[in-house]
């Protein structure tokens, strides 16, 4: 079968998750995908497994440098770094970029989980480690497994999936004790109204799952309501979070 045939989505795909998600497939097809799929997820066990406490970053990759979210991200990255966590992101440009240089000029450690796309993601250059990964979800499950929670920035579509599927990992208990803060009250502050006065009103969640996130602009905040949730839940050892001199 040619990387051409159409039937499998077109030039280039053979293999791919654009193949597989374009429809059913040989069995051999679809197990072949299994393997290869197998094969990502043991090289980011691999790598991963030694990487300490770590908060995940999220956030648009279109900020540059001059824009205010950069900065705020880079504030972000550093106060994190020192409390004593690592501090991973999708290891792209803009807000991630942010985030990692502010753990590195902070003297953390950095770990950026890029992905392959048809337009090619750089890696920023403030990484100790990078895995890139092929697959969406592969990558997905690596941010969630080794994370012990997530600091969203403003961002767009991609930002939004991983926050809403985060949120919805812990509504139905697959993951537990996971804090999650959205930095930039204003940003998000339609969406949160969207959640509290619609979604809420309407009953298709319980004003009870308004405590599953924090919103604030603060630093100092986000400090306090990840002290919380994870130091004291998860036992962490109180000397890992003395800011580094």
């Amino acid at each position: 079968m040619s990387e051409k045939d159409p039937k499998l989505g077109g030039p280039g795909t053979k293999g791919t998750e654009r193949e597989f998600l374009s429809g059913p497939h040989s069995r051999l097809r679809e197990f072949m995908f299994v393997v290869r799929v197998m094969k990502e997820f043991i090289r980011g066990f691999r790598v991963l497994h030694f990487v300490g406490p770590c908060i995940t970053v999220f956030g648009s990759a279109r900020f540059k440098e001059d824009h205010p979210h950069y900065d705020a991200a880079r504030v972000v990255g550093a106060r994190l770094a020192d409390m004593g966590f690592t501090v991973m992101t999708g290891g792209g440009p803009g807000i991630m970029e942010a985030a990692n240089r502010g753990a590195k000029e902070a003297g953390g450690t950095s770990i950026g989980l890029n992905i392959e796309l048809p337009f090619e993601q750089h890696a920023n250059p403030w990484l100790d480690v990078m895995v890139t990964f092929e697959h969406f979800f592969v990558r997905k499950v690596m941010l969630v497994k080794y994370s012990l929670g997530f600091v969203v920035m403003p961002g767009g579509f991609g930002t939004m999936d991983e926050l809403f599927e985060a949120i919805t990992l812990i509504q139905t208990k697959k993951i537990t004790n996971f804090p999650i803060v959205l930095m930039g009250t204003e940003y998000y502050s339609e969406l949160v109204d969207t959640i509290r006065n619609r979604m809420v009103q309407e009953g298709t969640i319980s004003k009870d799952d308004l405590d599953l996130f924090l919103v604030t602009d603060s630093v100092d905040e986000m400090e306090d309501f990840l002290r919380a949730r994870v130091v004291k839940r998860f036992g962490l050892k109180q000397q890992l979070f003395i800011p580094r001199q």
